[in-house]
């Protein structure tokens, strides 16, 4: 007998299931073993997952459960945008598909349901080339006011940290994942494991981010730890997605900009700006790391609109008058 076999029987004895929970752990059990998928996907899956336990908890047959009833909660009683909804039945139909595939259920009942969702395409928020100057002005009065090793590790690190966000435009989840071995000293590049575990090459073109890349490398490999991680956290453990954004939040604090911003803005920031200084979509959609040239071509229009409002506002023909 298989393994996968004895954890299917360990979890299912039956057509009624005694808890979703155990069906919705050897979902992602399975996932994780048979697709390539990042960490944070598999993490919402989780998400989702669970909010679907919460939700039908008590029910014993998971034959029985109406789908439609769940959408009108996630939309009515959560609030949910229908991306977000969408999402979540994407997540639904694999888990029951799996069940299909498993034959602990006869059919799919979401299959047989004609759903429709609003295609949202919001612009991509950005920063001011004024307000990421004012980010790296503080991180230069910070450096500058390192008075002892504990302060100096912190700035250091910070400094190297927020001027790579800026530099190449990666995601947060892919700076913490950053090792050692990513670095590529004599190219002035760092290999990204994106998502989809799909990895890219990012050069470094500004030299005082590669400085302050080094700087902070060297205090990095003076302190004992048990991990290969590029940045590390006060303790000197692995630095998590979620200090990075603390640590944004203090630096936009600092810096007096846009106090609804989060790290993702310089992401799209740095994408913008390259198309406004003429980059090509698809050498963008490269450094980004864009499975589909679709995503990246949202950020032309924010990059046509600043065009316009430049324009509107310098053109010298506006103001002539004959």
């Amino acid at each position: 007998m298989t393994i996968q076999r004895q954890i299917k029987l360990q979890y299912f004895m039956g057509r009624n299931m005694k808890k979703i929970i155990n069906y919705l752990d050897y979902f992602i059990c399975k996932m994780q073993n048979s697709k390539n998928l990042s960490d944070l996907t598999i993490k919402s899956y989780k998400s989702d997952l669970i909010k679907f336990y919460d939700f039908y908890k008590t029910t014993k047959d998971i034959g029985s459960i109406d789908i439609i009833k769940y959408i009108e909660h996630l939309r009515i009683d959560r609030r949910l945008k229908d991306t977000s909804i969408k999402r979540n039945i994407v997540t639904l139909n694999q888990f029951y598909q799996m069940l299909c595939d498993d034959k602990i259920i006869a059919n799919n009942p979401i299959k047989s349901l004609k759903l429709s969702f609003k295609k949202e395409r919001r612009l991509p928020k950005t920063l001011t080339v004024k307000e990421v100057s004012k980010i790296l002005r503080v991180i230069s009065l910070n450096l500058n006011n390192s008075s002892t090793h504990f302060t100096q590790f912190l700035n250091v690190r910070d400094a190297a940290l927020m001027d790579l966000l800026i530099t190449t435009g990666i995601r947060i989840g892919e700076l913490a994942a950053l090792t050692l071995e990513d670095i590529i000293y004599h190219e002035h590049t760092v290999l990204i494991h994106g998502k989809g575990r799909k990895q890219r090459l990012i050069y470094i073109s500004s030299q005082e981010t590669w400085d302050r890349l080094k700087d902070w490398l060297k205090i990095r490999n003076s302190v004992k730890c048990n991990h290969d991680k590029v940045f590390m956290n006060r303790y000197h453990g692995h630095l998590s997605i979620y200090a990075i954004e603390d640590i944004y939040d203090k630096y936009k604090k600092a810096a007096m900009i846009n106090h609804h911003s989060t790290p993702h803005y310089l992401r799209h920031t740095f994408a913008t700006n390259l198309l406004s200084n003429g980059a090509d979509l698809r050498s963008v959609q490269e450094i980004l790391g864009h499975s589909s040239i679709s995503t990246t071509e949202i950020y032309t229009e924010v990059s046509n609109k600043r065009k316009k409002q430049v324009l509107d506002k310098f053109n010298y023909r506006n103001k002539m008058v004959f």
